[in-house]
């Protein structure tokens, strides 16, 4: 029975997916972003960019053409599953940094140009895991995050109508207003100036001692401690979705090793390839022991008689 032809769409992905697949291609992608990185702060130095702008323009124009050439790969890699493609966010990702290098107006605005090829250098996040758990952390922990910040408002909002209402008029230099009592505060959440504070405080009344022990309280460890929870929080939840992706359906490790390379490593109870191996060459060597013997020393009358009835 013949076996038909594979649609064209499949062996084109088929293609493009050997060459997207290979480690060799994802470290020349990952050098190409760090040359383009090194191009871009070349550019800040006048002089050198002035003597070789025709070199550095020549060089921009290879990595654009080299990232167009990726995205075109990676495109054809998902051409019999299109859904895919748009299902991973680091796939859209790249398309927009690349295709937005094409728009009549970013490609005539020398500043936004810059700005985009600036936002190259994000994409080492698709080749290194680590940075990309921190990146799905970091937006994952918007929204506790937001919570934090209204909290933090609410507080720094408080305490610094009170310390206008308290010091407003003694120390008009850091509460004389709503907003220089906020960016005081402000400050003070880093524990900067904090002595000098303190100290002036107590010149006015030694009550503000609680005021501003009150503030560093809350402020600068309670709601620093809430974040770095959330933060932490959002990162054990990012390395665990970044484990299901890459157990996902469709990424199955190669034979005879798991994701990470390593040879898998049986279980206690169960016998490895090895050991199943020796345990069937050993039965055979045994089998073939028997027929030897029986071939030599065949069983007498009444012992096949009697094997018969048994049977």
């Amino acid at each position: 029975m013949t076996t038909a032809p594979a649609p064209t769409r499949v062996r084109i992905a088929a293609s493009c997916r050997s060459v997207t697949e290979a480690p060799a291609f994802s470290l020349a992608v990952l050098t190409v972003i760090l040359l383009n990185a090194v191009l871009l702060g070349a550019e800040t130095y006048h002089g050198f960019a002035t003597d070789h702008a025709a070199l550095l323009r020549a060089a921009e124009h290879g990595c654009l053409a080299f990232f167009t050439l990726e995205m075109l790969l990676r495109l054809g890699a998902h051409a019999d599953r299109p859904k895919e493609f748009r299902r991973d966010g680091w796939n859209l990702f790249d398309l927009a940094v690349v295709a937005c290098a094409y728009i009549p107006f970013v490609r005539e605005n020398a500043t936004v140009l810059r700005l985009l090829r600036m936002v190259r250098v994000l994409r080492t996040a698709r080749f290194l895991p680590q940075l990309r758990i921190l990146f799905i952390a970091v937006s994952r922990s918007l929204p506790g995050t937001v919570s934090f910040l209204f909290v933090g408002a609410v507080i720094l909002y408080v305490y610094a109508m009170v310390g206008w209402v308290c010091f407003g008029s003694h120390d008009p230099a850091h509460f004389g207003s709503l907003g220089r009592a906020l960016l005081t505060l402000f400050l003070l959440m880093t524990l900067e100036g904090l002595q000098d504070a303190i100290y002036n405080g107590l010149a006015i009344s030694r009550l503000s001692i609680l005021y501003y022990g009150s503030y560093v309280l809350l402020a600068s460890f309670v709601l620093v401690n809430v974040l770095i929870g959330v933060v932490l929080n959002s990162l054990d939840e990012a390395r665990e979705l970044d484990a299901a992706a890459l157990d996902a359906p469709g990424r199955a490790p190669r034979p005879g090793k798991t994701d990470d390379g390593t040879r898998p490593v049986a279980s206690s109870g169960e016998p490895g390839a090895g050991e199943l191996a020796e345990r069937i060459a050993g039965m055979r060597q045994a089998l073939d022991t028997l027929e030897r013997s029986l071939a030599a020393h065949p069983p007498a009358a009444h012992d096949r008689e009697r094997m018969t009835t048994i049977a």
